[in-house]
């Protein structure tokens, strides 16, 4: 449901392989996908407007990681995996430091 300026009011979501009966609420979404003739990355990000910074923040950090793992996997690049988990680590101890300086 988008409101009268187009920013999502409310996302909803579900799958047929989910044990849960009814549709999923969610406040961010992000979907990739890869164009290999062009060798580009296709993206939608939506938020509702409800979603808090911290919040944006900790899912972020969460995405970061979830793609470090996965890459790890599709690559078998150990290191380049961890060098990633390490990157997610470090924008999320910076994010939280900003958020107390600016809290004081």
């Amino acid at each position: 449901m988008l409101d009268p300026n187009k920013i999502p009011e409310q996302i909803s979501w579900s799958a047929t392989d989910s044990s849960a009966e009814m549709a999923q609420k969610a406040k961010a979404m992000c979907i990739a996908f890869w164009d290999g003739a062009d060798k580009t990355a296709m993206r939608i990000d939506l938020w509702t407007k409800d979603m808090m910074v911290d919040e944006m923040a900790d899912f972020y950090y969460q995405m970061l990681m979830s793609m470090a793992d996965t890459f790890k996997r599709a690559t078998q690049q150990e290191e380049m995996g961890e060098d990633m988990k390490k990157f997610a680590k470090g924008f999320f101890e910076k994010f939280k430091a900003i958020q107390l300086k600016e809290g004081q």
